[in-house]
């Protein structure tokens, strides 16, 4: 028969194992949380210190871990639920710039290295007379087809101010927040529903591929 303490001892290595056959890191987190409560009672017992104090601080790590997941897992529910779209992480991560009406962001035919976002005022899409205002972001499609330049224009049809990020910041956070790229697709899904970009060349390649040309 199995003494107690050798009993834990297993225990936590049964738990030690389960994470490693864990494919998604929720449960391997909690399987870890498991392992490490195990071990630190059997430690304990046995007068292990170096394990033990090994134990101690894997275990609060592991919970550190757990909550960042769930965090993530509550943005992407709210970002699944929230409507509009928040994009104000950009602002994080750039610089307000001030606009005044006529003011002209880029043209038809620049190349489309940024994505904007309206933290004040609002812009105009000239070619496609589509106005946009505070909380939505622009020069978005670009980065998701092989468009060497702008499709439109856009300029400054109200005062206020924008944040703009290159592609490598916007693709960091695109890959990086699920929550944030949530709201990228759900706006260019929508974008594309309600016929906002279908007129814009550089889509219709990507709605119509094996379509030929009148």
């Amino acid at each position: 028969m199995l003494d107690p303490v050798e009993m834990i001892g297993w225990a936590g290595s049964a738990f030690t194992l389960t994470a490693y056959a864990m494919k998604t890191m929720l449960p391997l987190r909690l399987a870890a949380i498991a392992s490490g409560l195990f071990f630190i009672a059997y430690t304990s017992l046995l007068g292990l210190w170096p394990l033990l104090a090994l134990e101690l601080v894997l275990l609060p790590f592991n919970l550190w871990r757990v909550g960042q997941i769930l965090q993530l897992r509550r943005k992407v529910t709210a970002a699944r639920r929230a409507d509009p779209p928040d994009f104000s992480l950009i602002k994080a991560y750039s610089r307000a710039q001030a606009m005044v009406p006529g003011e002209r962001i880029f043209s038809r035919g620049d190349r489309p290295d940024r994505l904007y976002y309206i933290a004040s005022g609002e812009v105009l899409l000239d070619e496609l007379g589509i106005r946009l205002g505070a909380g939505e972001i622009f020069g978005e499609i670009s980065f998701f087809t092989d468009a060497k330049e702008r499709s439109a224009s856009a300029s400054c049809s109200q005062a206020g101010r924008i944040h703009s990020v290159d592609e490598a910041t916007f693709l960091r956070l695109y890959f990086q927040d699920p929550s944030f790229g949530l709201a990228v697709l759900k706006l260019i899904t929508r974008r594309l529903s309600d016929g906002r970009l279908q007129s814009l060349p550089s889509i219709r390649p990507v709605l119509a591929p094996d379509a030929a040309p009148a």
